[in-house]
């Protein structure tokens, strides 16, 4: 009799608990997720003391949710929208290394040819690194080049040339180690195999056919509309960062939100990387061990939460950068920011993490 009575408060409150947890699992509207996504950047930019970022998040090749949040110059109050131009850093590696896969194609080199092939008066230490090793920061080389000056406009060779005396830090292919002057390699490479400066080769072939206007190497003479300052803090205030006059080939390129996001539509086409170039690009380096590492070829490769991404980040003096593909998902999120302690990983996967759950 106790039991016939308590059992329809027991199936109620079991109805209770099973539509408290759809509601808790159940997909939220792309309206939603955009208004949640703002509410998560601007929380992030106040944590991490960001004074101005753009997002723009992508899906199968098209832009569902573009924004700029806080300021792209402090000093002049402009907001940061979704043109802004920012410095990309490393997120410029996946260029260079499109514009070698681009020349790969069009017979000019291969991936196993030994950079002495196109490098005067390599050291013999070098002799068994080759172009792939470059590309997948494995080719026992130094990080950076010990001539590099980041407040002087030097040749890429010079740069090269200080790293030939010094011991090398393995064997090529032995291990993997994050090295800089590989990609200063690269251009050079480009340079001598298409006859044009790595930048205008790379603005021929890939940004111009792209329409990615905005997106071009680092100047700091040419005007350049809707360029953001970048900054840093310091005892809670945002003060100037250093403005670099050196261009770096690995982190080379300045651009928008929506220049990376033609480039993101364009890695589902044919235009401007085959889908085999892409497939090489995106399989884990083989070590001479037989061991693989998560790296490609200027991006890294990593499973998260069971989603398959590919990504890459990008830091230099007062911007912080993330571009990260879900593969499976389709699903894309770049985060440009102009502040020094930003951390647009974490803020890509936390945006990631709500467009995943959506709806539609």
């Amino acid at each position: 009799m106790i039991l016939q009575k308590r059992l329809p408060i027991l199936i109620a409150l079991t109805l209770v608990l099973a539509l408290g947890a759809s509601a808790r699992t159940s997909p939220i509207t792309r309206a939603d997720a955009a208004a949640k996504v703002d509410d998560f950047v601007k929380s992030e930019m106040s944590k991490q003391s960001i004074p101005g970022l753009t997002i723009a998040v992508v899906k199968e090749g098209k832009i569902i949710k573009a924004a700029g949040y806080g300021l792209a110059n402090v000093e002049l109050n402009v907001a940061a929208k979704t043109d802004t131009v920012y410095k990309i850093g490393s997120v410029s590696k996946q260029f260079l290394a499109s514009g070698i896969m681009l020349l790969a194609e069009d017979g000019k080199l291969s991936l196993d040819d030994k950079i002495s092939k196109y490098l005067d008066g390599t050291p013999a230490t070098w002799s068994d690194i080759t172009i792939r090793h470059c590309l997948t920061h494995t080719s026992g080389i130094l990080r950076e080049g010990p001539a590099f000056a980041p407040y002087k406009v030097q040749p890429e060779a010079d740069v090269i040339k200080s790293a030939y005396p010094e011991p090398m830090r393995f064997k090529p292919g032995e291990k993997w180690e994050y090295c800089n002057v590989g990609y200063f390699i690269l251009a050079q490479i480009i340079t001598k195999q298409s006859g044009k400066y790595w930048g205008d080769f790379l603005n021929e072939r890939i940004f111009a056919p792209l329409d990615m206007k905005s997106t071009r190497v680092t100047t700091l003479t040419d005007l350049v509309m809707n360029r953001a300052g970048s900054y840093y803090v310091k005892d809670g205030k945002f003060l100037n960062a250093d403005e670099l006059t050196a261009v770096r080939p690995s982190g080379a390129f300045i651009s928008t939100v929506l220049d990376l996001a033609k480039y993101d539509a364009a890695l589902y086409t044919e235009r401007p990387l085959s889908a085999k170039s892409k497939k090489q690009m995106w399989t884990p380096v083989t070590l001479n061990s037989g061991a693989t590492h998560p790296y490609g070829f200027g991006w890294e490769l990593i499973t998260r939460d069971g989603h398959t991404v590919v990504h890459h980040g990008g830091s230099l003096s007062g911007f912080r950068a993330e571009f990260a593909r879900y593969i499976d998902d389709r699903l894309s999120i770049i985060v440009l920011t102009n502040g020094a302690n930003a951390t647009p990983n974490s803020i890509a996967k936390g945006i990631a993490d709500i467009y995943l759950t959506t709806s539609n």
